[in-house]
């Protein structure tokens, strides 16, 4: 593409939103600057506009991550699919056979995004609602999406370990990571019990669009007495919805 009419700020800002989605709140300006060369005056105004736009959010310990005004962004982005109209009119069927809740999620760098999710009849009250973030390595949805990676791209993903608890059960190093996404892969599915948070459980499956890319996850999640009775049918339903709805985006005109 020609740079006649190239505008250097918004490549800046483009620089600096790649290096935040590889490292959700880790880099503070400081590393930004050191990593992409701009210096720490001019990346201080760039920095600033960003957050007021809510490309970014500045977190305590002045890191930062990726803001709500890219979730909406990335929402729309898949409309043009329709993945959030399939969504619900698939997930419905699925919520009749299982009785649980259905997620949809992207992976924002070591992050899920949450979309979209279809209640079912249980009583449970997820504690992630649409444009929410949970940490990708402690959720269901996370791995299944988490998997498409070789060893060296998770590391590059979540550097730093030993990785955040969310509860006694969250995995915590990189190499049992890698060993359960292997094992996900091979099966299509990935499980999460009582790793993001305690009493709750997951099963979830990735969407792929024409060219067999990972653009979605869905999940069920369930209480971990109801898990133990429905874990197998979840496990086929789930993976059959993710396939129901990675057809219909890849056959998307």
């Amino acid at each position: 593409m020609e740079k006649k009419y190239w505008v250097p700020a918004l490549e800046k800002a483009n620089i600096i939103l790649n290096f935040i989605s590889q490292s959700p709140s880790q880099l503070r300006l400081i590393d930004l600057s050191t990593k992409s060369g701009i210096n720490k005056s001019s990346l201080f105004s760039l920095l600033n506009t960003m957050e007021l736009l809510g490309w970014i959010v500045k977190e305590k310990g002045d890191t930062y991550a990726l803001g709500p005004t890219l979730g909406s962004i990335g929402a729309s982005y898949f409309r043009q699919f329709n993945i959030l109209e399939s969504f619900f009119i698939e997930s419905e069927k699925s919520v009749e056979k299982i009785g649980e809740n259905i997620q949809l999620g992207i992976l924002e760098g070591g992050e899920v995004l949450y979309l979209a999710k279809k209640e079912g009849t249980s009583p449970l009250r997820l504690a992630t609602d649409p444009g929410m973030r949970f940490p990708a390595y402690a959720s269901a949805i996370g791995k299944a999406q988490l998997m498409q990676y070789s060893r060296d791209e998770l590391v590059n993903i979540l550097p730093n370990e030993p990785l955040p608890a969310k509860t006694e059960f969250t995995v915590t190093k990189i190499d049992n990571l890698w060993s359960e996404l292997i094992e996900s892969k091979q099966r299509g599915y990935a499980i999460e019990q009582q790793e993001g948070a305690l009493g709750f459980c997951c099963v979830a499956a990735p969407i792929l669009d024409h060219e067999n890319k990972y653009i979605a996850a869905v999940s069920f999640t369930m209480l971990e007495n109801t898990w133990e009775n429905k874990k197998e049918v979840a496990k086929v339903e789930i993976v059959n919805l993710a396939k129901r709805l990675s057809f219909l985006a890849g056959n998307k005109k």
